[in-house]
């Protein structure tokens, strides 16, 4: 339950009474008895998820760069200092 409120942006115990209500949650042919609406904010809601984590990790990317820069030009200062 937890795994699939997760998917669907919406909370466990929304899930768990949406459950209770509709019984089963399938309907005589087998697909989804969910309303058409609830998948569709579902996955505008995991696109948003994404694009905020995608914005994150292109920020800690580039912070990852400089970092890296930075520990280069300071290794060729010091290996530069090390010629006795």
């Amino acid at each position: 339950m937890k795994a699939i409120a997760s998917d669907l942006g919406i909370s466990r115990g929304a899930l768990r009474e949406w459950v209770e209500k509709r019984g089963s949650g399938t309907t005589t042919a087998g697909t989804s008895s969910m309303p058409a609406t609830v998948r569709a904010e579902s996955q505008a809601a995991k696109v948003v998820r994404l694009e905020a984590e995608n914005a994150r990790l292109e920020a800690e990317k580039v912070k990852l760069e400089t970092e890296r820069d930075i520990l280069r030009q300071a290794a060729k200062y010091f290996a530069g200092e090390t010629n006795w």
